[in-house]
């Protein structure tokens, strides 16, 4: 029986692990680097052994040094997770090697799959259809072959871009999985990404527990998983569940793991990829089936059988990923403390998090700050139950894609089912920033601030002297003056005639406007103002009245977006005339390349960014002084 788990990774999944190793009555070991030292994992294992290191590279994905921390630390499993070693087959055998438990396939399922051009080539023998990329196939796409989630991947549209396309997957798949190898197939415009979730005993059993739409995606990531798949025939569910039972029979499979498939706009299926491992987007599964896939993943791993049938399917379950990214500038991954994080408790919901409050988020890994579940009796319950624990949660600290992923769950094609993996392309770009929502956000934020500096509570009985506060609402970077004065008469604020305040406190407010009260909650970190209300969650910047010129920036300045590494300069020199989106450098954080664009023609008078270079966030890259019109 197992006794300890270590578990080979951080972040959510070693938490959602150990959270059933719990249940179970099993120790929990966590390994960490240095940046992770005191993270969340690291907080809640039994014990936890550092990885010296910060990068990938010499910490999570250094098998030999995992192998020797469950030996230090008495464990007696090893669970792998998803992503880094979890799918390497040479890791599973060391694993094995050192007499422990290895809660995965065996070592020949994963090398058989693990390379997906492999994969592809034994799919094909057993007669399963598979994208096969030929010369004159544009547009391609250019895909890593020992991993997944979106690093290694490139989209080619233009024969003369290939070389360069292919130099960067590779490098990209070499950083994250520790292999470079890459290949081509036909990239499907207008496709589904449909999963199947396969569990197989040592006796010779294999499940299919239902399918998940995987569909909506950015950057080839996943962003909104649900199962069952809306809209598919049931014709097309069987087959993509025979074509999985019989991938995992193909291959003497054994444990959980996931056959991947793109379904083409016509309804027809190809095989893509078989994950040979519990997948990020395992929750909608456990939901709609009603079971625990690690404590099975245990069972099967001491041998345990499992029953002839999995449970019936009930209702549906969506999944949404909430990451610290700006949508609105190119998914740039935000780094930071994570000031506060909670969703609020619903029947039906679930959080899988990474990160807590007061956590930090860093540079060196994946930016998914936590997996937001909603499980309803129909799609449009939990469609509309998802939308709203996101929209009532609070997030304050960093920029997330949280009203992006609201946007998605209401948006009517995605109701109505109309999916493929280009569907965030087509959704357009976000709706005008609604003004009036902000100035009374910024409103409540300065009345907020007034009440804390009035210890008795309470305001005068005589007109107050006229008040101003600037903010700067962040990500955007503008600024709101709010003026008011408060009396006998009650609020007189600027902008806002009919508005009332029926109370406040420095930590709500409540404002009343053409007879409609709503409350604001307000929340300061330092400098930094959080409001969350019924128009939405605001971010904001106080301030100071007379700014520090030591602080002004030349005009035109780049700085870097992220703490990262300086990782290409292009061919460019200070004088040099440029264009207006033109790269000048690329910076590489949390294992994706990130391009700094000139924003406007001009020319570049100052450039300071060179190879290897290590940038923190906010520091001067380059200088473009923007043309003026004649």
């Amino acid at each position: 029986m197992i006794a300890s788990v270590l578990v080979a990774n951080r972040g959510e999944i070693a938490r959602r692990v150990f959270r059933t190793c719990r249940d179970l009555g099993i120790a929990t070991v966590a390994v960490h680097s240095d940046a992770d030292a005191t993270a969340p994992h690291v907080r809640e294992a039994d014990a936890a052994v550092r990885l010296p290191g910060d990068a990938p590279a010499d910490t999570y994905l250094r098998g030999d040094l995992i192998v020797k921390a469950a030996l230090a630390a008495g464990a007696d499993a090893v669970h792998p997770g998803y992503g880094f070693l979890s799918e390497n087959a040479e890791f599973a055998r060391a694993v094995i090697a050192a007499g422990l438990t290895w809660i995965g396939p065996a070592p020949e399922a994963i090398e058989a799959m693990g390379s997906k051009t492999r994969a592809k080539r034994l799919m094909a023998e057993a007669g399963v259809p598979v994208l096969e990329a030929g010369p004159d196939d544009l547009p391609l796409l250019v895909k890593a072959a020992a991993g997944g989630g979106g690093r290694g991947m490139r989209v080619v549209r233009e024969a003369a871009d290939l070389e360069q396309e292919l130099a960067a997957a590779r490098a990209e798949a070499l950083s994250a999985f520790g292999d470079g190898e890459v290949f081509l197939e036909p990239y499907v415009e207008d496709g589904r990404h449909i999963e199947v979730q396969v569990l197989a005993d040592t006796h010779g059993t294999v499940w299919t527990l239902g399918e998940r739409d995987c569909s909506v995606q950015r950057r080839h990531q996943k962003v909104i998983e649900e199962t069952p798949a809306p809209g598919i025939t049931g014709e097309l569910r069987r087959t993509l569940h025979e074509a999985a039972e019989a991938a995992a029979r193909a291959i003497g499979y054994v444990g959980a793991g996931t056959v991947e498939f793109l379904v083409s706009a016509d309804g027809r299926p190809y095989f893509l990829e078989m994950n040979t491992r519990l997948q990020v987007e395992h929750p909608v599964t456990e939901c709609v089936f009603g079971v625990d896939l690690v404590a099975l993943q245990l069972d099967v791993a001491e041998g345990g059988r499992i029953p002839a049938a999995p449970p019936a399917p009930s209702g549906h379950a969506v999944e949404a990923r909430l990451y610290a990214e700006d949508p609105g500038r190119d998914w740039q991954p935000q780094t930071g403390v994570l000031h506060r994080f909670q969703v609020p408790r619903a029947p039906g919901l679930r959080v899988d998090a990474g990160f807590g409050d007061g956590d930090r988020i860093g540079v060196h890994y994946d930016a998914m700050l936590a997996k937001v579940v909603a499980h309803a009796p129909t799609r449009p319950q939990a469609l509309r139950l998802l939308a709203r624990a996101l929209e009532r949660a609070r997030v304050h600290g960093l920029v997330t894609n949280r009203d992006l992923l609201v946007r998605v769950l209401r948006d009517s094609d995605f109701a109505a089912g109309r999916l493929s993996t280009a569907f965030l392309d087509r959704l357009g770009p976000a709706p005008a920033v609604d003004e009036d929502g902000v100035r009374l956000a910024a409103l409540a934020a300065a009345l907020a601030d007034a009440s804390g500096r009035h210890p008795l509570g309470g305001w005068r009985n005589v007109p107050s002297a006229p008040q101003s506060k600037t903010y700067r609402a962040e990500p955007g970077g503008t600024e709101y003056q709010v003026r008011y004065r408060l009396g006998r008469n009650g609020l007189v604020a600027e902008g806002h005639p009919d508005v009332r305040l029926p109370a406040h406190g420095p930590d709500r407010v409540v404002l009343e406007v053409a007879g409609v009260r709503r409350a604001f909650d307000v929340a300061v970190y330092g400098d930094e103002v959080c409001v969350d209300g019924p128009l939405g969650a605001h971010r904001f910047t106080a301030l100071p009245r007379f700014p520090d010129p030591e602080t002004q920036l030349a005009p035109g300045s780049l700085l870097a977006p992220m703490p990262g590494t300086v990782v290409r300069v292009a061919d460019v020199a200070v004088g040099d005339k440029v264009a207006a989106g033109q790269p000048l450098l690329w910076l590489e954080a949390m294992k994706m390349e990130h391009r700094v664009a000139a924003p406007a023609d001009g020319v570049l008078t100052a450039l300071h960014a060179e190879v290897g270079r290590q940038v923190d966030v906010g520091a001067v890259l380059a200088v473009v002084q923007e043309e003026e019109s004649p």
